[in-house]
């Protein structure tokens, strides 16, 4: 089914009544288009925030936005409660941008790295990313592979724990350690390369 943007809610329900948990058990009882209209309402400008980041074009990330709160919709009853709705919802919303570009062919590793080869640099532990100036951050995330980029998102943006991006990416928390190690050391690389003198 398609969800519209909705312009109407149900009268006894608002964003500020109900917590997403109250909601989403109310729709295990009763699902209904009308009723979920609250989680888009609520939803519908971060995951088209999250699309446009990726995608760089409004409509485009509009339409996306949509078609993954209806397929949230869809699955809703996938949703186990381990974690927040806000992290199933945007790791949903992640693999779609990322199975798209895929299918698109435009997932590819920048001028300075296209073998995928991890630069010689310190330790990036000694420079963590929520230390460097969010304003050069935003324009190195714009460089990196969209992998790596969605990775990092949901990480340090999201706030989602090792085990819920390893669920997301169907890969052993492990890995996501491994990866989270590698996208934060080409980060900083990149970060130091472009910013160095300012």
């Amino acid at each position: 089914m398609i969800i519209q943007n909705p312009t109407s809610v149900m009268n006894d329900l608002t964003t500020d009544q109900f917590t997403d948990d109250q909601i989403i058990e109310k729709l295990r009882s009763e699902k209904n288009n009308e009723l979920f209209s609250v989680l888009y309402r609520r939803y519908f400008p971060r995951v088209k925030d999250k699309c446009y980041s990726f995608l760089k074009n409004k409509s485009q990330s509009e339409e996306f936005a949509n078609d993954i709160l209806s397929k949230a919709f869809e699955k809703l009853e996938s949703f186990q409660g381990k974690s927040q709705f806000s992290s199933w919802l945007y790791s949903i919303s992640y693999n779609a941008i990322i199975d798209y570009l895929r299918k698109k062919k435009q997932l590819h590793y920048p001028n300075w790295n296209q073998n995928n080869e991890l630069p010689e640099i310190i330790d990036e532990s000694d420079t963590e990313i929520n230390e460097l100036s969010y304003e050069n951050l935003l324009e190195v995330f714009e460089k990196i592979h969209p992998e790596e980029k969605a990775l990092l998102l949901m990480k340090y943006q999201d706030s989602l724990s090792l085990k819920e991006i390893a669920t997301s990416l169907t890969i052993s928390e492990d890995a996501v350690k491994m990866r989270l190690k590698r996208a934060r050391a080409r980060v900083v690389y990149m970060y130091f390369k472009l910013f160095s003198n300012d």
